[in-house]
């Protein structure tokens, strides 16, 4: 199969236009669950169709197909983008010189999961492809900008596998981290403490004791489980969170009717409950190997709560469900202190003026030293006994 087949290339501006079997194999082949939920014709879809991307958002679809004859081979969720917001690699400062030199860096093409920092393939192609697949979408992605006169194109959170091959097709490679909770073959949550420092251990079961202390109940609900009175609950516990750091949430209110519908068995809602009100919760989502931490809010503060209900449990949920990893998502050092290391992340870039090019490769060169030297420096700080991180190196 991954021959010289005449590639054909085009854009779509809706998942409508696409089945929901042509996509997913590409974007999850194989049978069971998909190793990376966020680029699924489902979740893709239930952004389109709850308004959280298109209209006034700043994330346009155009999605990216690649075609072989009338076989679809590869995809990407490629959207033009009119700001910076939802994307986690940032690029504000490369914003503002481009535009302090005259140029106009908005719209940009961004392949990406909207709102998701979540590494994972960005290039996907259908097995069997793989050579032929990434180059035709790399190769379109940069037409398509090319051809609309736009400043670039930025795949974010792709894979190393990606942004090796990526880099030999000439795209320019940003390295950053965020923090994984790795699964040792541990069979309880006791296990996970005793590979730990006495002192982080014992950190860890009084920020337990305190969270649990906190008068109420801790529940957690997948599939039909939850109800929509839950994700009314979560709803308020989300515009919070999002209106502190954000200003604005990224997910509308009907993303989560539509979730429910269409990802329920993909999804673990973690709720607090106190006199008779939810008053916390976390939400994350359930890959094939991995539990991904997504959205946490409170509409009360209760000491600890955060941790028990985005850390804890979700290192209790993946030993029992003997998944592999918990990834909790962008920044936050202290995930260092509750098992969660530095792990080195991955994202492309290619910039249509050659000098600003030259600048931003630099720049990358100088920040990819950096990044090296803070996961070596964060890994020394981690809670882990001597001999339990000699293991991990």
């Amino acid at each position: 199969m991954d021959g010289s087949s005449d590639i054909t290339i085009e854009t779509v501006d809706s998942l409508g236009a696409v089945t929901p079997e042509a996509w997913d194999a590409c974007a999850a082949p194989g049978r069971g669950r998909p190793a990376d939920p966020f680029v699924t014709w489902r979740f893709l879809k239930a952004l389109e169709d709850s308004g959280s991307v298109g209209g006034r958002s700043g994330w346009q679809p155009t999605y990216l197909l690649a075609r072989a004859g009338d076989e679809l081979i590869a995809v990407a969720p490629m959207y033009a983008k009119f700001h910076s917001q939802g994307e986690y690699v940032f690029d504000h400062s490369w914003a503002h010189a481009y535009e302090r030199a005259g140029g106009e860096y908005y719209p940009k093409l961004q392949i990406a999961a909207p709102f998701t920092p979540v590494p994972g393939r960005r290039f996907l192609v259908k097995p069997g492809w793989e050579r032929i697949g990434m180059s035709a979408l790399v190769q379109g992605a940069v037409q398509v900008a090319a051809q609309a006169g736009l400043s670039g194109v930025h795949a974010t959170f792709c894979t190393a596998e990606e942004a090796e091959a990526g880099a030999q097709m000439g795209l320019m490679h940003r390295r950053g981290q965020q923090f994984h909770w790795e699964n040792r073959g541990y069979g309880a949550f006791d296990d996970f403490l005793a590979a730990l420092s006495s002192r982080k251990r014992k950190m860890i079961r009084k920020e337990r004791a305190q969270a649990q202390g906190f008068g109420g109940r801790i529940v957690r609900l997948t599939g039909d489980q939850i109800e929509p009175a839950h994700w009314d609950a979560f709803w308020r516990f989300y515009q919070d969170t999002g209106a502190r750091k954000w200003g604005s949430p990224y997910l509308t209110r009907a993303f989560f009717d539509e979730a429910q519908a269409h990802l329920r068995d993909d999804m673990l809602l973690v709720l607090a409950e106190r006199e008779g009100r939810w008053v916390a919760g976390a939400l994350n989502f359930i890959g094939r190997d991995a539990l991904f931490g997504r959205y946490w809010g409170c509409t009360e503060h209760h000491p600890c709560l955060h941790f028990e209900l985005c850390y804890y449990v979700a290192i209790e949920e993946a030993i029992a469900r003997g998944l592999a990893r918990v990834e909790a998502g962008a920044q936050g050092e202290h995930k260092l202190a509750r098992g969660y290391l530095p792990k080195e992340t991955h994202s492309l870039h290619w910039v249509a003026d050659e000098g600003f090019r030259r600048a931003i490769a630099d720049f990358l060169e100088q920040e990819a030293r950096a990044v090296d030297y803070e996961i070596e420096v964060l890994t020394g700080y981690g809670p882990f006994r001597r001999e339990h991180r000699e293991e991990q190196d």
